[in-house]
């Protein structure tokens, strides 16, 4: 039986919603405009089933779009939040990897062999220190393998004389031509002296760089002159400087003289030595060939005297952790900016429940459960965290990325900084989100609908 109006139905004073017609099957006029119904619509119409969660999601795209303005500037924080975690953890990598290569260009595989104290007795009961030996460092190179350098070291101070009555303190340094390799020196001018210098027992010798500066004024007006030691003439051939600036921690000086470990011997006519180097093949083998090391002296020498091995192992480690550590902390520090744009976020989606009251009452009237409109309003916080810290990541990549393209300065970026970011990014829209959620859920249909 057909219906004795075609026209929109009223119930209570008002047109009945879409959903009417389509429940009795009554078809509104064609000449009847209808706007096409929103997502918010949709969602009305089928409150009384369970929602869907792309649903939700048009309802929190409907709700960003009522409020561009107000959203754009909560999630500012969260953008600048997201990229100041990934540009700290960027600059920790980076700073952590500079240091490491600088102390690693002092001499990644190096074995430093040092004495430490110890003496032999003789007789009338006087003591001689136990100083290692070149013998010692040839037993060496027998038995460890993987040693591609060596050098023993002979150190002696004196005051050598530039000529015209004018004599500066100087540390000569007794080494072979290979100390060059095992501690990465720098030849800035002239030469080293090679294996047929100290074959022939030439009078040459390399000095420090700060040290021709300050006799000669540069390093080219050095090479050729010559200096005096206990009245032997020596001719400088090389002006050298360590890889980095040791600031003296090292066994080189601001005035060093090296020459070869033959000739030096001349000057102090005993074949001890205070300290020997090497250098491994392969970083793997430094801690392995310390150890051997160390073996084979004290085997070699009485059980009370003390030797030490050096590596730049346990001191990488220990700044590859303080450098780790340092990151951790100031990503943390940057992690506090996330936390005050959740607070942001929390007070906005406060201000976002209050003014949709009457939304959230239609709904709960319509059949929606309080788990629907918690999930709804967490949903448009998580989906704001989030949308905050995918550009926040996207810049905090883009600027060390660009960076590393127009310089050439290598940047490290990792990928654990924006999973990170994203993930922090979730956990924020979710803790802060969860109050105004409940709010909503937690508020009476009768009381909403009364709300003016």
């Amino acid at each position: 039986m057909c219906p004795k109006e075609h026209g929109p139905k009223e119930v209570s004073g008002k047109l009945a919603p879409l959903r009417y017609w389509k429940a009795s099957n009554i078809k509104p006029m064609a000449t009847t405009s209808l706007s096409k119904p929103t997502s918010f619509d949709r969602t009305l119409a089928s409150a009384r089933s369970t929602m869907m969660f792309s649903e939700v999601v048009r309802l929190a795209v409907d709700s960003f779009r009522a409020s561009k303005t107000r959203f754009l500037l909560t999630m500012l924080g969260m953008v600048i939040g997201s990229a100041s975690i990934i540009l700290v953890a960027t600059l920790g990598s980076t700073g952590k990897q500079y240091a490491l290569d600088e102390l690693t260009s002092i001499g990644p595989n190096k074995v430093e062999l040092q004495y430490g104290g110890g003496t032999v007795m003789g007789p009338d009961n006087t003591s001689t220190p136990d100083y290692m030996t070149l013998d010692d460092m040839n037993a060496v190179l027998e038995q460890v393998p993987g040693i591609i350098a060596s050098s023993p070291m002979l150190e002696f101070h004196d005051n050598v004389s530039l000529g015209g009555g004018i004599s500066k303190s100087t540390m000569l340094l007794g080494v072979s031509p290979q100390y060059r390799i095992v501690r990465n020196l720098i030849v800035v001018s002239g030469r080293f002296f090679d294996d047929q210098d100290a074959r022939a027992h030439d009078k040459v010798a390399v000095i420090v760089k700060p040290f021709a500066e300050e006799l000669y004024g540069t390093s080219n007006a050095a090479v050729g002159k010559i200096i005096s030691v206990k009245g032997i003439p020596f001719v400088i051939i090389g002006v050298f400087r360590e890889s980095i600036n040791t600031f003296g921690e090292s066994e080189i000086s601001d005035h060093t003289m090296l020459v070869p470990y033959p000739v030096a011997r001349y000057f102090t006519g005993t074949n001890t030595l205070k300290e020997i180097f090497f250098t491994m093949r392969d970083p793997s083998m430094v801690m392995p060939a310390r150890d051997r090391i160390l073996a084979i002296i004290r085997s070699r020498h009485y059980a009370g005297s003390v030797y030490s091995a050096v590596t730049l192992t346990e001191l990488l480690s220990a700044m590859t952790k303080i450098a780790d550590m340092l990151t951790v902390v100031l990503t943390l520090g940057a992690g506090i900016t996330l936390i005050v744009s959740g607070v942001g976020i929390m007070n906005s989606m406060l201000a976002n429940v209050q003014s949709r009251i009457k939304e959230i009452g239609i709904r709960k009237a319509l059949g929606a459960t309080s788990r629907e409109i918690r999930l709804q309003f967490l949903t448009e916080a998580v989906f704001l965290s989030l949308s905050g810290g995918i550009i926040g990541t996207v810049i905090g990549l883009a600027l060390p990325f660009t960076l590393g393209l127009l310089t050439p300065f290598k940047i490290p970026i990792s990928p654990w900084s924006a999973v990170i970011s994203l993930a922090t990014s979730v956990v924020v829209g979710v803790l802060f989100g969860t109050l105004p959620a409940n709010r909503a859920a937690r508020l009476d249909p009768v009381q909403t609908l009364k709300y003016e």
